[in-house]
């Protein structure tokens, strides 16, 4: 799939905004320290993406009821779904300058994930959070996603790189009283 970029000016993909708040403080801390002691950006890259995942249950898995989606609350919070989770993982990446965009799949409901850029092309990473049947990887050679769309069932991959969240995402995850208010009226589409 070829991947399209909403814009062509590159720096969008490194702005902050209400919800990818890379300026603020935690945020700042949490890439501090994800950075020490690594030594490049790739490197980098690798160890955010597996804090998010690893770190910041998927809160459908969990059980947690609250929902956030600012990137600086998911930290604080340690609870995410994808959209939210794909959140701080773009704030974690842009607070270190790597070029990050959110992207999308669509299933039952719309995935969020996002995409980074390096080597001159952009690299799809599902930061989702592994379960069984679930086992998405930091890659730069072929994507290792936590789900692979079924076109057949009218699954699919949505090939535009977005610079902030999709405004239908974005107003879903506010919304939302709680977690079982957010599964009741995620988007089925974008």
């Amino acid at each position: 799939m070829q991947l399209i970029q909403e814009t062509p000016d590159l720096s969008a993909y490194l702005t902050a905004d209400e919800a990818i708040d890379h300026q603020h403080p935690l945020v700042r801390e949490t890439a501090a320290k994800l950075a020490d002691g690594v030594a490049n950006s790739y490197e980098y890259a690798r160890a955010a993406f597996e804090f998010v995942r690893d770190t910041i249950p998927h809160s459908q898995d969990s059980g947690d009821l609250r929902v956030t989606w600012r990137a600086s609350d998911v930290l604080e919070q340690r609870t995410g779904i994808c959209y939210a989770k794909a959140h701080a993982l773009a704030a974690l990446l842009r607070a270190e300058d790597i070029p990050t965009a959110l992207c999308y799949q669509k299933f039952d409901e719309v995935h969020g994930l996002v995409a980074v850029r390096f080597h001159g092309a952009w690299h799809r990473q599902d930061p989702r959070g592994n379960k069984p049947g679930v086992d998405a990887r930091f890659s730069l050679d072929g994507e290792r996603l936590a789900f692979t769309p079924d076109p057949a069932s009218g699954e699919r991959d949505y090939p535009v790189l977005y610079a902030a969240p999709h405004p239908l995402v974005l107003d879903t995850l506010k919304a939302a009283r709680d977690r079982p208010h957010l599964w009741r009226t995620l988007p089925a589409a974008l």
